[in-house]
């Protein structure tokens, strides 16, 4: 069985998208395409000694620092990609990989980590958080964005099987494009992140400081609890506006290896996440390490933290919302245990993530071997 991946691009080492590629690339050793990437920033990892191949956007003006500004040309890239000799097309994508051109012969399985957000129900968020709501450079992303839209939903029909990251991306991927997907949870190394049953006195939040993040809404609920501290993990283009509206009792560290944020994590009291993830993984490292999280009802972190045993759930992505789950959190903070809150997170493993993708892939390829030798069966 010849096997390709497909994944948007490789720009930085540390993310979901890529931890989950790594995982994939583990199981089925393949050539990767990929639309650009830096092999500076992937020296020390599986990837260095994986044979790559990058598009046209590679040899692009600024593309590895500024290369989202090219967006319009994405899908013209990815179809550019030559993928005929190869059996099983694996895809990571959640922008362009999906629409890889493959031919009725192919099986083209695609892990989803999520449609295109900021084409879909970030539109109007990215528009703002960009600056790009007004004048000819709006219109001009407007446009871009309509394009893109029209392409996602069109070159979903190339994927044979959708494997979704979540039952919430599942919901979306049902609802933008029509296509039902089964939910494979992506790993996490919760060995790394390692069980501490002993807690200091903060709270701990960690993530790139960008608009969707809500990272400024946790300082605002911090501000007006004076007396509970908050330690900050995490840099990006937010990071000067949000310093700014921080009190006393906010504390920022800026960006951190993974073996210190371990440590954080480790020590918090509880972990404190406000975004609306498609799948969120922060919080899943965190609850491996005892910790238990405090995040919004909503998206991916519904399905991963369990109501008065592994954290609290807020309903709205508001400073108050938060600023109640603390206090609340406050009042029953001795009946959440850490061996069970890091049990739980175990069941989000690397390990769960290999066993279930490999007996996908392989019962696809296996529907398809029948459907061959009975023609005609369904």
């Amino acid at each position: 069985m010849r096997t390709a991946i497909v994944h948007d691009w490789l720009v930085s080492p540390v993310g979901g998208a890529e931890n989950t590629l790594k995982e994939i690339l583990a199981l089925y050793p393949s050539p990767i395409y990929t639309l650009l990437w830096d092999s500076k920033r992937f020296q020390n990892t599986p990837f260095a000694s994986a044979e790559i191949h990058t598009s046209f956007i590679q040899k692009l003006p600024w593309a590895k620092t500024r290369f989202r500004s090219y967006l319009p040309f994405f899908p013209l890239a990815i179809e550019h990609f030559d993928v005929s000799k190869y059996d099983v097309i694996l895809s990571s994508s959640h922008c362009v990989a999906k629409g890889v051109l493959t031919h009725p012969e192919q099986i083209h399985i695609c892990y989803c980590h999520t449609p295109i957000r900021y084409a879909w129900d970030l539109y109007h968020e990215y528009l703002r958080a960009s600056n790009l709501n007004r004048g000819l450079k709006g219109i001009f992303a407007r446009w871009c964005l309509h394009y893109l839209r029209g392409w996602d939903v069109y070159s979903s029909k190339r994927v044979d099987h959708f494997i979704a990251n979540s039952r919430f991306v599942a919901r979306r991927i049902e609802k933008f494009y029509n296509r039902k997907a089964t939910v494979i949870y992506p790993p996490v190394d919760t060995n790394f992140y390692s069980l501490s049953q002993k807690k200091d006195n903060y709270y701990l939040a960690a993530s790139r400081l960008v608009s969707y993040k809500k990272m400024e809404m946790i300082v605002e609920a911090f501000s007006h609890l004076p007396d509970h501290k908050l330690i900050m993990i995490g840099d990006g283009p937010e990071a000067k506006k949000i310093r700014a509206k921080a009190t006393k009792n906010v504390e920022f560290v800026g960006f951190q290896p993974n073996h210190i944020l371990r440590e954080y994590m480790q020590k918090a009291k509880a972990f404190v996440f406000a975004a609306l993830e498609d799948f969120g993984i922060a919080p899943i490292e965190a609850m491996a390490c005892g910790t238990p999280v405090i995040a919004l009802g909503k998206g991916g972190t519904a399905e991963t933290v369990i109501p008065e045993k592994t954290g609290l759930l807020f309903e709205q992505q508001t400073a108050l919302d938060i600023q109640r789950a603390i206090l609340r959190f406050e009042k029953i903070q001795n009946q959440f245990d850490p061996i069970v809150i890091h049990h739980h997170a175990t069941t989000f493993s690397s390990e769960r993530f290999r066993n279930e993708f490999q007996q996908f892939v392989i019962n696809c390829v296996n529907k398809k071997v029948i459907h061959e030798i009975t023609p005609g069966s369904s």
